[in-house]
């Protein structure tokens, strides 16, 4: 299996520096990333850990959670998937992050409601994201749509 890279150039302090994060293995973008900006409620143009964290949990979970529903007997028609990732103080100083939240909204044939949960929860287990995130909490919002 591959290895996947980014890279940051960062310069100045953490309050007034800022900084780019490449998406080196891919090469589909550089993006700003600043701390001041991180904290804020808008985030005006810049990304963040914690972005970059739901935009590769969001992605890994659709991808097992579809791959979960056809081992179940289902078909996957379409899967739109959130992660919303917070950050917020460390208790032991610095931040963490607080927790995580998976929103999935389904469309799936051959599934009914009870067995779409079931497999939610289990991709939410068995995502590769999710298992190195196993130190911060992870809920799961999931139904299946009509």
């Amino acid at each position: 299996m591959p290895t996947r890279t980014a890279r940051t150039a960062w310069n100045g302090s953490l309050t007034e520096g800022s900084g780019q994060v490449e998406l080196t293995s891919s090469k589909v973008g550089t993006y700003d990333v600043s701390f001041p900006k991180r904290a804020a409620d808008e985030a005006d143009g810049t990304t963040s850990p914690e972005e970059l964290i739901a935009a590769a949990h969001s992605s890994c979970y659709a991808m097992q959670f579809s791959a979960l529903i056809a081992e179940a007997g289902g078909t996957p028609q379409a899967l739109d998937v959130t992660a919303d990732v917070s950050l917020g103080p460390d208790p032991a100083g610095g931040f963490r992050l607080t927790g995580i939240t998976l929103t999935v909204r389904g469309e799936v044939d051959g599934l009914d409601e009870a067995t779409f949960l079931q497999v939610a929860e289990a991709a939410k287990a068995g995502c590769p994201v999710s298992k190195a995130l196993t130190g911060v909490e992870i809920t799961l919002d999931a139904s299946l749509e009509s």
